[in-house]
């Protein structure tokens, strides 16, 4: 993948990155449907037996929302002034930072018995390493 396709790529992934975490937040404006479904999705079987309403499913909503909103405006940022013009360094940053959510988002959904949520998980893990392993790839050779 050229290098210009690959920023493309991970300014889309840390958009739509930043577009969840801002789609979290909008369920503490009256879409607390929306997120217990999502609850419900990552906990299968689907069957309705989750929620999202107490004030403490809520401000831990608030949180991620936050953060995974945070965290697309951050990587849109070392996307476009880092990794742009520097793509080893660029890279590593983003991919250090993608692989460490995944890794403790991961377990710690497990733990809390939302395997699911490993696979929801690896969809936007894989917006992230795509380009940035697909850019790698096609760099030329130097001797």
């Amino acid at each position: 993948m050229p290098h210009s396709s690959a920023t493309s790529a991970l300014k889309f992934a840390s958009l739509f990155c930043a577009f969840i975490g801002l789609l979290m937040f909008a369920s503490l404006l009256g879409g607390q449907n929306l997120m217990a479904m999502f609850l419900d999705i990552i906990h299968l079987p689907f069957d309705g037996g989750q929620s999202f309403s107490s004030d403490s499913e809520l401000v831990l909503g608030a949180i991620s929302g936050g953060l995974l909103f945070g965290y697309g405006v951050m990587a849109h940022q070392v996307t476009t002034h880092v990794y742009s013009s520097n793509p080893a360094l660029g890279g590593q940053i983003i991919m250090r930072g993608i692989c460490g959510w995944f890794v403790v988002d991961s377990a710690g959904s497990i733990l809390a018995g939302a395997w699911f949520n490993v696979v929801l998980n690896s969809g936007f893990l894989a917006l992230f390493l795509v380009p940035l392993l697909a850019a790698r790839i096609a760099k030329p050779a130097h001797p």
